[in-house]
């Protein structure tokens, strides 16, 4: 089940009002909309983008008999576009806007594209399958030196080197087409002393990927002057993200901005959210308001 992270503090931030009009530019499973939706009543919408087809499926069928289908916009595209999006659909008034930077749950246990690497699935990696590069690409005709420097700068992966080489060493042999392929390069690369820490020895480097693969940070560097430039006076700006990459730049453009930072420390979540919903335990947000 879709839990929404820090779901009371999105709502305190945004503070929405009935009729207000609000953009959600990670829509995933709704959960943060419905939320907006229900404080917004009678008139107020959302436009909800998301960069997957599939999400925006699930997500139309588990709306289609509830009062907030007319009042909920959504568009599969990636919010790189956010200009460009709102143009097409025409919403005016924009009170609110959030990213919530998290991966949702359903690519990591349902979607079987290689986010996880708990399972044997194809190393694909895509939130869109329009996008001419995945996973498998990258790995077997991407140079050493990119890997390497992929991994280290996405994934801040101190074994970069390491594993870039063996990346390599091993498509020599046989092109590398699975996700248990992958960790059991990254078993051999890194040293075993590191195999049992508290952060699984995959993550780093299945996280850079993923990033590389879609281009996140870049495209999250796109859309947040966006998002400012398309919010009117005294709107908010959420940002949720959850790894210091998306963090910093973030940070970074708060603080050259001409805007109000509600938020001097970003809210983490609490003990007991955490213990409800694992995969909350490194978000942080940051909120502003458009002076």
């Amino acid at each position: 089940m879709h839990i929404p992270v820090l779901q009371k503090e999105v709502i305190e931030y945004l503070s929405p009002k009935p009729n207000e009009n609000f953009i959600d530019c990670t829509i995933d499973g709704g959960g943060h909309t419905a939320a907006i939706l229900e404080k917004t009543s009678p008139k107020g919408r959302v436009l909800g983008i998301d960069a997957d087809p599939e999400m925006l499926k699930n997500l139309e069928y588990r709306i289609s008999n509830t009062e907030f289908k007319k009042r909920l916009v959504l568009v599969n595209d990636n919010f790189a576009n956010l200009k460009e999006i709102v143009k097409k659909v025409n919403l005016k008034s924009i009170q609110g806007i959030l990213f919530d930077l998290g991966m949702s749950s359903w690519h990591l246990e349902e979607s079987g594209r290689g986010f996880s690497f708990l399972r044997k699935e194809p190393l694909d990696m895509r939130y869109n399958a329009n996008n001419p590069l995945n996973a498998e690409k990258l790995l077997n005709y991407w140079s050493e030196s990119e890997i390497e420097r992929v991994l280290r700068e996405y994934g801040e992966e101190r074994f970069s080197r390491q594993i870039a080489r063996e990346i390599v060493a091993v498509r020599k042999i046989k092109p590398i087409k699975n996700n248990l392929q992958l960790v059991e390069i990254l078993k051999r690369a890194i040293p075993v002393r590191f195999h049992h820490q508290k952060l699984h020895f995959a993550t780093q480097t299945f996280q850079a990927i993923r990033i590389a693969v879609n281009d996140e940070l870049n495209n999250l560097k796109k859309a947040l002057p966006q998002a400012l430039e398309i919010l009117k006076p005294k709107g908010k700006l959420i940002v949720i993200s959850f790894h210091s990459l998306e963090d910093r730049i973030v940070k970074n453009f708060l603080k050259e901005s001409s805007i109000k930072i509600l938020t001097k420390k970003p809210v983490v979540p609490t003990q007991k959210e955490i213990i409800i919903n694992h995969r909350s335990r490194s978000a942080k947000l940051r909120a502003a308001e458009k002076v």
